[in-house]
Order: structure tokens, then C-alpha cells, then sequence
């Protein structure tokens, strides 16, 4: 080990016992966390329901597995705690032949959740840390759970029992993100990876259709901006580097969540040719704001490139548990690689967020998106709204599926009808929260039909805490 390595080391671990001392001084919320109760309340077991109930008919094409990940705390300390750092507890749901067969939810078993509830942790190599809580892929035709800025992948098996925290087989260096792409025309999975320890880098990953890293391609940046999403077009990965940067003062100050919003860092989206180099991005200046998530990205006609996402004025200025600015909506940023410029229209300036495409047009022109509707008051937080959007593009129209009260959904994903179905001809999977009987359903629309009742519904009799994203693995 180089004595640079030694030092640095030292200095981590001299950080983290002060953050350590310190977070223990934090003062107590006076309400509570707002992301430790209410319909945030963590679940504190683990649930196996067979042939749970369903109302209405399930599409026959419907064969595989609904998979959602969240933070579920097994012990969380309410001064210290952010929406973003809770244990991660999957939550699956397998339908075949128009039968829901079961429901099972399932902590991730790192090092701490596993002592908390004294059985073996997950096997397998350790990056950072081992809290994995954001998204559930397939990737390589296995099952991934992911999150950014630290802990390797943890594979999972069928019913959720069989983990193993797994670097692509060994072939990923980094941290990896919870947000992969997969481009459709190529079977490659693209990447942008950040690593909280290493403020002046991030790094593009490609994994082939195999499951194998074959690209990691290191990018300098300052102040360790948190990138939580990317985008891809034929000819550019789209890199976000935005005004949420790494806050040492936070994370020595005990918070268990180190990012805050910095507007001395610069706002620009890069874009970096494919293949290319970091002496090869575009970067685009564009003004302060933030945003979590990409609808979709493409190569315009003219040679410029269209990004559409879900933007913030700021995004954790407060120091707040969890997400704290008005959303200004989806918009549409339009990127002249010669000019630089970035020309920024909004398509619905009505909060929302965790925009998905029909994701076989990924990185391609494309017609349709759907949204979750947010509440209009931050400090609600991102949770309190009961309604869907679907947006046409090229109708320029939007329709609402509202829930109605005390209903309120998660992300939903598209799924196509299959595989030769024209865009948007398909079913929207999601779960839906019943505050009013603390239960939850699996709720299926027909796309086609966005604002009539769901064709079906799967009832899950408890309430599964709101988390972050859910994806459809077919077999």
C-alpha cells in the first residue's frame, strides 16, 4: 500500500469517529422524523403471503416477477436519519398464467441488519458500505438490487431469500449506480458512477449483455457532485453534474446523509461521446437547479440532443430528512453541441417525479411518458399526492389517473403488451399505499385506458412503506 493510500485511510477513519461522537450530540426532532412515521412507518418483519387476493383479471402475458426496493430502518436514530440512508428491504410480488402466486419482502442482509436481527449477512465482497435500498434490476438476466456512491450490487435469487453482494463477478472496480440503463439496440447497460469517498471522480460504466463490466472510464470533476441518474443517445451518455455536491461540514457534523445543495458549483450536463474520453465531453453550462431523474434522451434531427427530467430550483438546502424544494415539473432541455448552448422549455409544470418511458425506445425518439404526481407543499416531501400523469409528446396532452383519498401511489413502470407492440401499448405496474385501511395493492392499468379502473389489483394486506424504484423482470 502506497503511504498516499496510508494516509488518506487515517484520515477516513480519524472523519468518521468524529462523525460518529458527533452524531450522537444531535438534537432530537421535536415531531419526529417525518420519514421514521406516518405511512413511512418501517415494517418490522418479514412477510411470506401465498396466492394473495386479486380483484379484477391479471393480463394473461403477465409472467414474472414485480420487484420494489426501499428504506426500511431496522434501528434508526430520528436525529440523525435521511430518507436515503434506511436499510434496504425488497418487496416482490411473482404473478404466472393470470395467478398471483405470492408476496414476500425481505431485508437486504448487510453487516448492521444482520446483527440487529441476529442472522448471517449476505456472502460476498464489501465496497464503502454494504446499505443497498434504491433500485431492483435484471442485468446480465440476473437480479441486482443497487445504490449509488458506495456498496457493490447484491444478487438475488427467485424468492428473494438467496443474497450475495456481487461486483459483476468481479469485473466492477467502483462503486456502481442505482441507475443503469439498458440501450436496446446494443444489450449494453450504461452507467454513470460516483463514489463518496472520491469527490474528484466519477466514472462511465458499460456492462455487456453478458453481465460483465467492460468499460469504466474515470471523468474529473469538483466538489463530488451526487448524480443519480444518466441518460444515453446514439451518439452521447448524458452526464448531470449539478449543484448537490459532497458536504464535509455535514458529515462531520454527524448526518447520516452528506450531500447539500451548493450553488458555487458550477450546473452543466456533459455530453460524452460514447467511446470517448473525458477530453471529449460537451460540456453545456445551464442554470442552478437539480434534478433526480431522466425521463429519456435522444439525437434531434439538427444534431442536437433532447433530455427530458423531472427539475428542482434546489434540492437539499435545508439540511432537511429528505427532499425539501417544489419540483418545476417535467421539462424538456435541448443541448446544441456546437453553441453549448441549452435551450429549456417545460412540458407540465405540475410537481412530479420518477418519469418512465415504454424503455424499448430508450435513448431513441419517443412518444409517451408517465409520472408520479408530488404534492404541491414540499414539506410534504414527496409523499401525499394520489394521482398518475401520462403525457403524449406529440399531442402535447396530459392525462390524470387519480387514485383517490388516502391512495397513494409509487413509481409505476411501463411493460409492453409484448415484445412487437407499438410504443405505449402495454400495462402500468405499481404499488398503491391505502392509508385508510394502512393496506396495499399491486395495481395493473391498462395504458391504452389510462384514466379508467385498473384491470386488476393484487392486495397486499399490510402497508408497505413508500420507497424509491420498482421494476417488471419477465421470464
Amino acid at each position: 500500500m502506497g503511504i498516499e493510500n496510508v494516509i488518506r485511510d487515517s484520515v477516513t477513519r480519524g472523519v468518521e469517529a468524529l462523525a460518529a461522537f458527533n452524531r450522537k450530540r444531535l438534537p432530537q426532532p421535536d415531531q419526529g422524523n417525518p420519514f421514521l412515521t406516518g405511512i413511512h412507518s418501517p415494517m418490522t418483519q418479514e412477510v411470506t403471503l401465498i396466492e394473495p387476493e386479486v380483484t379484477g383479471i391479471i393480463p394473461a402475458g403477465l409472467d414474472g416477477r414485480y420487484l420494489r426496493i426501499g428504506p426500511n430502518p431496522v434501528a434508526a436514530d430520528p436525529a440523525s436519519y435521511h430518507w436515503f440512508i434506511g436499510d434496504g428491504m425488497v418487496h416482490g410480488l411473482a404473478i404466472e398464467k393470470g395467478r398471483a402466486l405470492w408476496y414476500r419482502n425481505r431485508w437486504i442482509r448487510s453487516e448492521a441488519v444482520a446483527a440487529a436481527r441476529g442472522v448471517e449477512p449476505a456472502p460476498g465482497p464489501r465496497h464503502v458500505f454494504d446499505t443497498v435500498n434504491t433500485n431492483v434490476v435484471s442485468i446480465g438476466g440476473r437480479t441486482f438490487a443497487l445504490v449509488e456512491a458506495g456498496s457493490y450490487p447484491v444478487e438475488l435469487g427467485e424468492t428473494l431469500e438467496e443474497q450475495a453482494y456481487n461486483a459483476f463477478d468481479g469485473t466492477l472496480k467502483g462503486a456502481f449506480t442505482a441507475h443503469p440503463h439498458l440501450d436496446p439496440k446494443t444489450g449494453e447497460s450504461h452507467a454513470i458512477c460516483y463514489e463518496g469517498r472520491d469527490p474528484g471522480t466519477i466514472r462511465h460504466v458499460v456492462i455487456n449483455a453478458a453481465g460483465k463490466v467492460i468499460r469504466e472510464e474515470p471523468v474529473a470533476v469538483k466538489h463530488g457532485p451526487m448524480i443519480h441518474d444518466c441518460a444515453i443517445t446514439d451518439r452521447f451518455v448524458i452526464i448531470l453534474d449539478l449543484p448537490v455536491t459532497f458536504s464535509m461540514s455535514a458529515l462531520v457534523a454527524g448526518h447520516g446523509f452528506p450531500y447539500r445543495w451548493n450553488p458555487k458549483h458550477e450546473a452543466r450536463v456533459g455530453l460524452m461521446p460514447r467511446n470517448g474520453t473525458q477530453a471529449d465531453i460537451i460540456w453545456c453550462p445551464v442554470d442552478l437547479g437539480y434534478a433526480f431523474h431522466i425521463a429519456n434522451a435522444y439525437d434531434a434531427e439538427d444534431g442536437r440532443v433532447v433530455v427530458d427530467l423531472c427539475v428542482y430550483d434546489r434540492m437539499f438546502a435545508d439540511g432537511g430528512a429528505g427532499p425539501d424544494a417544489p419540483s418545476r415539473g417535467l421539462e424538456r432541455w435541448t443541448l446544441d453541441p456546437v453553441s453549448r448552448k441549452v435551450e429549456v422549455r417545460s412540458i407540465d409544470a405540475a410537481p412530479q417525479e420518477f418519469p418512465r418511458p415504454d424503455e424499448r425506445f430508450f435513448g431513441q425518439p419517443y412518444r409517451h411518458v408517465w409520472s408520479l404526481a408530488l404534492p404541491t407543499d414540499p414539506d410534504d416531501r414527496f409523499v401525499g399526492a394520489t394521482a398518475l400523469y401520462a403525457h403524449d409528446l406529440v399531442a402535447g396532452t396530459r392525462q390524470v389517473h387519480d387514485f383517490g383519498p388516502g391512495r397513494h401511489p409509487g413509481e409505476f413502470v411501463f411493460v409492453p403488451e409484448n415484445a412487437d407492440s407499438a410504443e405505449g401499448e402495454g400495462w402500468l405496474i405499481g404499488l398503491v399505499v391505502n392509508m385508510n385501511d394502512e393496506t396495499t395493492d399491486l395495481v395493473i392499468l391498462d395504458a391504452r385506458r389510462f384514466e379508467e379502473a385498473p384491470v386488476a389489483s393484487i392486495r397486499i394486506p399490510h402497508r408497505v412503506p413508500p420507497g424509491f424504484h420498482g421494476n417488471w423482470l419477465g421470464r
